[in-house]
């Protein structure tokens, strides 16, 4: 195929609504999109592509070829993209199907319909209803229905010639009392319908029709004085007010709706369809779409409606979403804030957590399953904490200091759960006076992250502050300085109750007190701590010496880190002949420092 001259096949493209496909090189389709403005839309691929993410510019490199159909409506609109991505699957497009198929049940179109359930769809043989994602209610419906009505389970052609010419002979369920024998001629088909009409309104989750249908007969029977059928009737009418009074009714003047909820993460949406009848959750479906760009809820939610509602044959005129939708539907769309709709609403979106949770609990669990402990312990994590991705490298802080004295702070790194000793820092604190926990933690954060970007090392994919709310409120102010906020996920630990705080939010996060990760989180606290701690103590002990060393006439504070720092301890410093003395400090500052321990030996 020649080389892809965008511009020119821009030029050919309407300002109408419509969908357009893209082609690779070797003729495939691999995006289908619709647009209310064909032009705008695919040109903002080709005019913006600067500002896409990774998916979206790989999907730009490989069009080779545009095609597009102009259509009359936007609505139309979705439904063409709809049937174009079941026929062409392209693979930068959601599929828009389940990977199980599910039963519907089909009240056949034949002499005394058959009412069975099937996986296959094939309009032409009958009336489907379905699918049923749940088997319990479908088989419960089919349940009432055998116990409700006389429908035969035999697949002869009962065609009227075929009964008059005595083909067939009447079976065990006739005689049981299960069917009428309409296989010779012992029931009229004209009152054999009538019972199929009542199972078709109830499959449509309509129950008062069939209601009213039972409660005639048993008048009628009643009127006759055949008081035991009036009874027969009667228990069907408490059978089918049994089956309502199962059934989920949300509100009996709430008309027909579509109910849709989705919530998403990065990788995957989760959508939760309710199908409502006369106040009733006739069915419900929840199914996991796996992202290939970077689709909008909106997107995701529109083109799933259209797809539920052409599988479950929905003509209602009112959806219900969680979210708003900018596009014609052929339907009102609402967003309900109070009263029973939101009650519904508030169902659905339950149904659609509960669903993501679960497939992600699952998710992480085969990971887990196959991961290393290592890996194992971060992963769970990276759950736990709800990161992007899994804290390979955590860095944690902590300040130490002793009544107000010789403040300092240190920094601990763990690379894949183990400490790496080499990448351990110490502060001394330089811009603060007296003991403030917050500052200091402010201006260590400050330094430690001020080189890392000057030294373009790595940056962490966690960071941990010791202490609560106030002190991660001051590394957040030092990150935010640094424009690092908000790109490096940061928390901080509260001892008291191993409290978990993450930045703006005042409710603390409790982790499981035996899980790998809490533990993980608490080891590089602790780390953290005791090397502070050490570094305070061996800084309070030096400035002691150096207090010590002062006191001799002529030595400062510089001269006695000096000498420090050469002998390792007042006691060399003591026992050092006069020369290797004068060698670090000059001759005049040797010989005072021995005359000052001769004399303090004394």
């Amino acid at each position: 195929m020649a080389e892809f001259d965008y511009k020119k096949e821009l030029a050919k493209i309407p300002h109408e609504p419509g969908v357009y496909r893209y082609f690779d090189a070797s003729g495939e389709v691999i995006y289908v999109g619709k647009a209310k403005d064909l032009k705008n839309r695919v040109s903002s691929y080709f005019v913006k592509s600067n500002q896409h993410d990774r998916k979206t510019t790989r999907l730009v490199s490989q069009i080779r070829k545009i095609e597009f159909t102009i259509v009359h409506t936007e609505f139309d609109a979705l439904l063409l993209e709809n049937q174009l991505i079941k026929r062409y699957q392209p693979k930068f497009n959601i599929l828009l199907r389940d990977d199980k198929t599910y039963p519907f049940v089909c009240v056949t179109n034949e002499h005394f319909p058959r009412v069975i359930t099937t996986r296959r769809i094939d309009r032409s043989q009958g009336t489907f209803y379905g699918p049923f994602a749940n088997l319990k209610p479908m088989y419960t419906v089919l349940d009432m229905f055998s116990q409700l009505f006389t429908i035969r389970t035999c697949n002869y052609n009962l065609a009227p010639e075929n009964i008059e010419a005595g083909k067939f002979k009447v079976c065990l369920e006739y005689h049981i009392g299960n069917c009428k024998g309409p296989c010779e001629g012992k029931q009229p088909e004209a009152d054999y319908d009538k019972d199929i009409e009542q199972v078709h309104h109830i499959l449509k989750g309509h129950l008062k029709p069939a209601q009213d249908y039972f409660k005639s007969r048993m008048i009628e029977a009643a009127q006759d004085l055949a008081f035991e059928q009036a009874q027969h009737y009667k228990e069907k009418m408490d059978l089918l007010q049994r089956f309502q009074s199962k059934s989920t009714v949300v509100n009996p003047k709430i008309a027909d709706a579509d109910v849709f909820t989705i919530a998403s993460d990065e990788a995957c949406a989760y959508i939760n369809f309710m199908k409502v009848a006369n106040g009733t959750i006739i069915q419900t479906h929840t199914v996991e779409v796996k992202k290939k760009l970077d689709e909008t809820d909106a997107d995701l939610l529109t083109m799933m409606i259209i797809e539920f509602r052409e599988q479950y044959g929905s003509q209602a005129k009112e959806i219900i979403s969680n979210i708003p939708l900018d596009v014609d539907l052929k339907a009102e769309v609402t967003v309900p804030q109070i009263g029973d709709k939101k009650k519904l609403l508030d169902m659905s979106l339950k149904n659609v957590l509960y669903f993501r949770r679960e497939r992600q609990e699952r998710a992480a669990a085969e990971a887990t399953a196959n991961a290393s402990k290592k890996d194992r312990v971060l992963i769970r994590l990276k759950q736990d904490l709800q990161l992007k991705n899994i804290p390979n490298r955590i860095e944690c802080f902590d300040n130490s200091n002793i009544q107000g004295t010789n403040p300092v702070s240190a920094m601990v790194c763990f690379i894949g759960g183990k400490p790496a000793n080499k990448e351990y820092r110490h502060f001394s604190i330089k811009t603060v006076v007296g003991p403030n926990d917050f500052a200091s933690m402010h201006e260590v954060v400050t330094r430690r992250y001020t080189r890392v970007l000057e030294e373009g090392t790595d940056l962490p994919d966690l960071i941990v502050i010791d202490g609560g709310k106030g002190q991660l409120s001051a590394a957040c102010d030092a990150l935010k300085d640094l424009d690092l906020y908000g790109k490096i996920p940061i928390i901080g630990i509260a001892k008291r109750l191993e409290e978990i705080y993450f930045p703006e939010d005042s409710l603390p996060l409790y982790i499981d007190k035996k899980s790998e990760s809490l533990k993980l989180i608490q080891r590089i606290r602790d780390e953290a701590h005791r090397f502070a701690i050490t570094y305070h103590r061996d800084k309070r002990s030096r400035n002691s010496l150096i207090s010590e060393l002062e006191n001799v006439e002529g030595i400062g504070k510089k001269t006695a880190a000096k000498l420090l720092k050469y002998f390792k301890g007042v006691k060399k410093i003591r026992e050092a002949p006069i020369d290797q003395i004068a060698e670090v400090v000059g001759k005049d500052k040797a010989n005072k420092l021995k005359q000052y321990f001769e004399a303090m030996e004394q």
